[in-house]
């Protein structure tokens, strides 16, 4: 089987290996549609939140078949269409153990989830994007059409929020200077799109909002600057949340607004938890995500897609398509 590895700091190759044998309690899962993410290039770089060592497969947004299952598997059978959680205790899929970036590997059945019959198979391998987004309303609490929801950044998981707040109700204001994700927000349901190089976003929070600025805010591009940003536009009494990731970054913040504006802060990592929900807001909610995904390619095209996803003025999501059979 073909499978993308990286073998060390910025050194990925498309090798083949032996497909792997499973457990009496696993699964062999054939990847169907596999996402790039920025998380990955952060692997690929030789950073990321946890260790891990090379060579490792990459691939934690993914949706797949199942073709072969353990003696002692119950709960799937050949044919079923799954999607898979990538926090598994201390590990995370495809970064501290291999990951669904091959044509078949291994899965345990408590990470899966089946695949609504509604949902497309890229559609699958955008629900771990979607689902950290779904995550950062849910903890911020209780969003519905009351709030005026400030989503600062339309990348997969920022474009994730807009689209769930305006399903909720809420009206929905994002923060992106690139015009092809502005747009996107703008498709997937934000009522304002402002862009953060225009002028101070605090004020152009304040003018759009009449003053009282995001009763939600959710910062979702893991930039230093803008997570102070978030401080500013944020109202009296606001719930914030930080989904964006930032490995070892810092900036000056006002942290005195925390105070004086009485701010409820979460901070998360990832969706552990909630991808059943998930999956049902997504099958009953109706939502078309499928145009976040700009670049598709086969596996042996793996080193094109990975350039496609770094140049972000071009790509939202870049996906590997595969279709290997058993």
């Amino acid at each position: 089987m073909k499978a993308l590895r990286f073998t060390a700091a910025d050194t990925v190759s498309v090798d083949e290996l032996e497909v792997p044998r499973i457990a009496a309690d696993e699964v062999l899962v054939a990847a169907r549609s596999v996402g790039i993410c920025h998380s990955d290039i952060e692997l690929l770089e030789g950073r990321y939140i946890i260790p891990f060592s090379y060579p490792v497969i990459p691939g934690h947004e993914w949706s797949g078949e199942i073709v072969e299952t353990g003696a002692d598997v119950t709960e799937f059978a050949p044919g079923d269409r799954v999607v898979g959680e990538c926090v598994i205790g201390d590990d995370h899929f495809g970064f501290s153990i291999s990951g669904a970036a091959a044509e078949f590997f291994v899965a345990k059945p408590a990470w899966l989830h089946r695949l609504p019959d509604s949902l497309s198979f890229t559609d699958g391998a955008l629900v771990e994007p979607f689902s950290c987004g779904y995550h950062a309303l849910m903890k911020a609490g209780n969003v519905n059409a009351s709030d005026t929801v400030v989503v600062f950044g339309a990348g997969p998981i920022g474009l994730g929020v807009t689209a769930g707040a305006a399903a909720l109700g809420a009206r929905t204001i994002t923060v992106e200077p690139a015009p092809g994700r502005a747009e996107a927000a703008r498709k997937l349901g934000a009522e304002v799109v402002l862009d953060p190089t225009a002028g101070p976003i605090a004020e152009q929070v304040a003018e759009a909002t009449g003053g009282v600025g995001g009763t939600v805010v959710i910062e979702a591009t893991g930039r230093p600057s803008v997570m102070a940003d978030v401080l500013e536009v944020a109202a009296h009494g606001a719930r914030v949340v930080y989904v964006g990731i930032d490995v070892g970054g810092s900036a000056p913040a006002a942290l005195g607004l925390i105070q004086s504006k009485e701010l409820s802060i979460r901070g998360i990592i990832g969706s552990p938890g909630v991808w059943p929900e998930t999956l049902r807001f997504l099958a009953r909610a109706g939502l078309d995500l499928s145009d976040l995904v700009t670049g598709r390619f086969p596996m042996e095209r793996a080193a094109a897609a990975i350039a496609a996803s770094r140049d972000t003025a071009k790509n939202i999501k870049v996906h590997l398509e595969f279709r290997a059979a058993r």
